[in-house]
């Protein structure tokens, strides 16, 4: 990875900004109670969470720049020479990255603990057990080393793309550990942070590597490379700024609107939203050194907010509700309190708003054009959007995360609902006659890859669909993620897409990678659903309180019985199971018989022309027979 004076420029920027917020802001730590590890510590986890931060954004948004900015050959077998030297930058990145967050282990137990770098690492194994965010650093480091390794050994555009996911989630994990969980509203906060992290890695990496691009013998600055990289980081700079915003509000609160954190949060977003402002008057080559010096000061401010105390902190001590899930839920789920009391989910209330508009464009767009698309699929892909939306947004979101009955709602909707309208939708084969060429051929290329194929392996899918019931909640799994927003994100994340794989295998209009006769896909259907009544069944009869802790830290006075509650969360999973196999039922059966109608017209079309394909066949394997014996 090639540094230049601007790239040094920048760093030598995050570092004094860094620098300077610790030294200013003094003792941060006796206003919570807590002992000061030292000036000197509090700027080594500093200055070393700047650098884990920068070079994990540079490995991200290397990988999003040689998957998505540089072209590729047609086939997408093979990496160009420009996305090889990406993928490589992002592999010295991650090596980076990973020693800077396997030392931020150790300092961010120390800063926790309010003792010397030194004394932390002699006790570092009960502080890291005691404390969550060197946990994230630790998960941050095992994702940066694969990605190092893995990134240094890629050659094709799928693998590349690939280590995207780890990379992203380790990208993402201190931070979501971090001051964003703590305190109320800590749900929209969190949920921000998880739009706005990615979005920032993609923008910052990808600006370093286009400028190691131009550098290059052979670019140019107005080629189809600089447009794409415009097109894709002008929308995460959006990305950045919102979500930053509405992060930034949660943890300022009512009280900090005068306060140094809102100055250096003021500061972070204006210089953000200042670079789409610079684009648009100074063109495509000139801003970019510009560009990379401000993306350094943002970083720098980051870092230096991630060390101050949260105002909001301080405006009034939240209850244990607001502690555990963000807000209260003083009533009982009542009709009205479950239509009208929305609390918006930024991720997949908002990405399934998000995929519906998306969709309803392409669709528009197909029409526009003069090709035909058929209305049941738009119906059933805005219905399953719908599904997602009010589960996870309206009342039932809400109550979902306080009382294990409604969160069985939401669960038998997101995994058995949901995924069975989305499939319907098709949206993979909308995408692919929508899309032009370069985009489309990224579909393609990802629908048959190895993941894909080994995800869509019915053995697989049908194990994970089922399997993941028994092991979430008979271990002590369920009850653990439920103590965290971003844990049970992630528990609803997996439920709709392992419905959503399954689904797709059964009766999904896509063509999936492994293409299943109708048959065996009523005997995958038929082999999973006994599963799920089991389920429904053994939670009606179990006598322990599933995650029994959480549910009483939560102190629901309105929930007098957990176990009465349990048992009819389990009701609710054996009878709700029964809606959603019957449309499966239908949709397989009507795609059976028009498969049968199909082949039926085209063995009439054959036979009137004089050609049977089967006799042709066996004409010919009687010759070969006859050929050998010769």
């Amino acid at each position: 990875m090639r540094v230049d004076r601007t790239v040094a420029v920048a760093s030598a920027g995050s570092a004094l900004c860094v620098t300077v917020v610790v030294f200013w802001a003094g003792d941060v730590y006796a206003a919570l109670g807590d002992s000061d590890p030292g000036r000197l510590t509090s700027l080594a986890f500093g200055i070393v969470r700047t650098l884990a931060n920068a070079a994990a954004t540079v490995a991200v948004g290397a990988l999003a720049f040689a998957a998505f900015v540089v072209p590729a050959p047609p086939k997408r077998i093979k990496l160009t020479a420009h996305a090889y030297a990406a993928v490589r930058t992002a592999a010295t990145a991650a090596a980076v990255w990973a020693c800077a967050a396997t030392c931020a282990v150790v300092l961010s137990a120390a800063d926790a603990s309010g003792q010397s770098a030194a004394v932390a690492l002699d006790h570092l194994g009960g502080l890291v057990a005691a404390t969550e965010e060197p946990k994230a650093w630790i998960c941050s480091a095992v994702a940066a080393a694969v990605v190092a390794v893995g990134a240094r050994a890629t050659l094709t555009w799928t693998t590349s793309v690939l280590w995207l996911v780890p990379a992203t989630v380790g990208v993402l994990a201190p931070v979501i550990a971090g001051h964003v969980a703590n305190g109320a509203w800590h749900d929209v906060a969190t949920n921000a942070m998880i739009w706005h992290i990615p979005a920032a890695a993609v923008w910052i990496g990808s600006l370093v590597a286009l400028r190691a691009y131009l550098r290059r013998p052979g670019t140019s600055a107005t080629d189809v490379v600089v447009r794409r990289y415009h097109r894709l980081t002008t929308w995460c700079v959006v990305v950045v700024v919102l979500s930053g915003s509405v992060a930034g509000a949660v943890l300022a609160g009512p009280i900090g609107l005068h306060s140094g954190y809102v100055v250096l949060l003021l500061l972070k977003l204006s210089v953000c939203a200042a670079v789409p402002v610079l684009r648009a008057r100074w063109g495509v080559r000139r801003p970019l050194g510009v560009e990379l010096v401000a993306v350094g000061l943002a970083i720098g401010a980051s870092a230096g907010l991630t060390h101050l105390v949260p105002p909001a902190w301080f405006a009034r001590r939240p209850s244990p509700q607001e502690t555990v899930l963000g807000y209260e839920l003083p009533n009982p789920p009542t009709p009205a309190e479950l239509v009208l009391g929305w609390r918006l989910d930024l991720v997949l209330g908002l990405g399934a708003v998000v995929l519906a508009v998306v969709y309803v464009v392409a669709v528009h767009r197909l029409r526009r054009r003069g090709d035909g698309w058929p209305v049941g699929r738009t119906v059933a892909w805005l219905s399953g959007c719908a599904v997602v939306l009010v589960v996870t947004s309206s009342g039932v979101g809400r109550y979902a995360a306080g009382t294990f009955s409604m969160h069985m709602v939401a669960h038998m909707s997101l995994n058995m609902l949901a995924p069975v309208l989305l499939v319907l939708g098709g949206p993979a084969t909308l995408a692919l006659r929508v899309l032009p060429p370069g985009p489309r051929q990224w579909v393609a290329a990802l629908l048959h890859c190895r993941a894909a194929r080994l995800v869509a392996h019915p053995a697989v899918a049908a194990t994970t669909f089922v399997g993941s019931f028994y092991v979430l909640y008979f271990s002590e799994l369920f009850g653990a993620a439920m103590r965290f927003h971003w844990a049970h994100q992630l528990m609803n994340i997996h439920f709709l897409l392992s419905g959503y794989v399954f689904f797709w295998l059964v009766i999904g209009v896509d063509r999936a990678p492994r293409t299943l006769p109708h048959l065996a896909r009523l005997g995958l259907l038929f082999s999973v659903m006994p599963f799920h009544a089991f389920f429904g069944v053994i939670l009606m009869n179990h006598q322990t309180v599933i995650a029994e802790f959480f549910y009483r830290t939560l102190g629901l006075t309105w929930v007098p019985d957990l176990l009465t509650d349990q048992r009819l969360g389990g009701g609710i999973a054996w009878a709700t199971g029964e809606i959603p196999v019957l449309v499966v039922v239908l949709a397989l059966l009507r795609q059976w018989a028009v498969a049968d109608r199909r082949e039926a017209v085209r063995f009439d079309r054959a036979t009137d022309t004089g050609h049977d394909d089967r006799l042709a066949a066996y004409n010919a394997m009687l010759a070969e027979l006859s050929g050998r014996k010769n």
